[in-house]
């Protein structure tokens, strides 16, 4: 029994309390407080890739918090730039921006069938995926590929088609992030960013995913912590009673598991800290709270300490806690139906980067090829993920260079006689990295530009590669059209 119990009458709300929260602990197993706690009902955990060595041990972990409690398990598997099963290698699927780029919902359900089975496998069942976000803002930092794309009938159709194929293979899909961050500037993780549309626009755009997703059966959605004065006023979504219970449960009729974006995110703390935002939350609407990976076991406690008190002084209805567990141990019963999960490889992930990347121009066969990479300053969703050519040209010389201290006149020294092959990531979004590229094409235009980002600045005149991502697939699949 937790030491916050101080009479037989609490641990009934107690329980409701932790019931709530989806904690974070670092390394590979499972901590003592945290078996603890899924014991005296906490809900769940979300998993890092610092909590991912590789399947067998995914699969050992999970089945030790299984043995602790009936937790809901998550983790954000995006395929693309954003994973947690490859956080070491990097994703053998491509992301949404490649899946929206090919426009085939069958591939798209199938890629999403398959990482769930990945995932069904290792134990998790629920992916906090896919992202709904309608990405009309180029340099929107936090979504980019991301995104199925920036037309709101593209990302519905391919939202529907992930949300089908996770589930059909038993994993609960987290369609994200309501109610749209895809117009946005800033990064939520570190500030609260504004989405200055119109309630009209918002129905015409924003909403159109997860409309459908909702009509799909989703069967959770993740808030955003974004502030769209028109429908939240001056707070971000997630602490929104006007979008959370108005617009989502009442005007569009969700009545599934509707779980927060990360609390640890500056969005939340710097105005409302752990606990406040906690609260605030679970009253607008939330049920599952996605704690996010720095809240450490004294914060989880203090959280926990902060919803008990909230019901006691009125903050907090304890009805709104026990609707809250009523619709998790709804999820938690479509968790335990039974399935067959598949065993083995699927390449489906390959095929789908091979029918996304696209060339415009025409490469020449590679001679003693110098490939170097401009590096791009990893975003806090994506993580440090590996991302580039190697291993898959071998043939090649491959040096990342940081475009601020690029030693251009060295590169083109280095180049010379030999193939030049530049690789970007986003590089509409860092002036740097266009520096160095027109520099070195001024002077090579016979080389041959990879961009692994969006697509959206294309330096003129010169053979272009467009991988729409930098997962592991997408690399393999960009380098074997150099390779031709």
């Amino acid at each position: 029994m937790s030491e916050f119990i101080t009479g037989p009458g609490e641990q009934g709300l107690y329980r409701l309390a932790a019931g709530t929260l989806l904690a974070a602990f670092q390394g590979t197993t499972a901590p003592e407080w945290v078996l603890r706690e899924l014991d005296n009902g906490l809900g769940g955990v979300t998993l890092f890739g610092f909590n991912v060595a590789d399947p067998g041990q995914l699969s050992a972990l999970t089945a030790r918090l299984r043995a602790a409690g009936d937790p809901v398990v998550s983790l954000d598997e995006e395929g693309g730039d954003v994973t947690r099963l490859a956080y070491h290698v990097g994703s053998p699927y491509p992301g949404n921006a490649a899946l929206g780029a090919v426009d085939d919902v069958e591939l798209t359900r199938s890629v999403y069938r398959s990482i769930g089975d990945d995932l069904a496998r290792c134990g998790v069942n629920l992916d906090m995926a896919p992202d709904a976000d309608v990405n009309t803002a180029d340099d929107n930092p936090v979504i980019g590929t991301r995104a199925f794309g920036s037309d709101a009938g593209l990302v519905a159709r391919h939202t529907v088609a992930a949300v089908h194929g996770l589930q059909s293979a038993g994993v609960a899909a987290c369609v994200k992030h309501f109610p749209g961050h895809g117009a946005t500037r800033q990064d939520s993780h570190l500030e609260v960013p504004l989405v200055d549309a119109s309630m009209e626009l918002l129905h015409a755009r924003e909403l159109v995913p997860f409309r459908a997703a909702i009509e799909a059966g989703a069967k959770s959605v993740m808030t955003a912590h974004v502030q769209v004065p028109a429908l939240t006023g001056n707070l971000p979504a997630t602490l929104s009673p006007a979008a959370l219970t108005g617009l989502l449960r009442g005007e569009l009729g969700y009545d599934g598991v509707v779980v927060s974006d990360a609390l640890d995110m500056k969005a939340i703390t710097d105005a409302y800290g752990l606990a406040g935002g906690a609260v605030l939350s679970l009253a607008a609407g939330t049920d599952l709270l996605c704690l996010g990976p720095l809240p450490t076991e004294e914060d989880v406690r203090r959280i926990v300490a902060g919803i008990v008190a909230a019901t006691r002084d009125g903050r907090l209805p304890v009805s709104r806690l026990e609707e809250a567990a009523e619709r998790v141990a709804r999820l938690r019963a479509w968790f335990g139906e039974p399935r067959q999960v598949p065993a083995g490889e699927n390449v489906i992930g390959l095929t789908a980067a091979r029918r996304a990347v696209s060339m415009t121009g025409s490469a020449s066969p590679l001679v003693d090829p110098l490939v170097v990479e401009v590096d791009t300053p990893p975003t806090i969703a994506v993580g440090d993920v590996p991302w580039g050519f190697s291993p898959w040209l071998s043939q090649a010389e491959i040096i990342r260079v940081k475009p601020e201290a690029a030693d251009v006149p060295g590169i083109l020294a280095r180049a010379s006689g030999r193939s030049l092959v530049v690789v970007v990531k986003d590089a509409h979004r860092y002036e740097a990295s266009q520096t160095v590229v027109s520099a070195l094409l001024a002077a090579r235009p016979d080389a041959t530009v990879v961009e692994m980002g969006l697509p959206i600045w294309r330096p003129a005149g010169t053979t272009y590669l467009a991988t729409y991502g930098a997962a592991r697939a997408n690399a393999q699949a960009a380098a074997e059209l150099l390779s031709l």
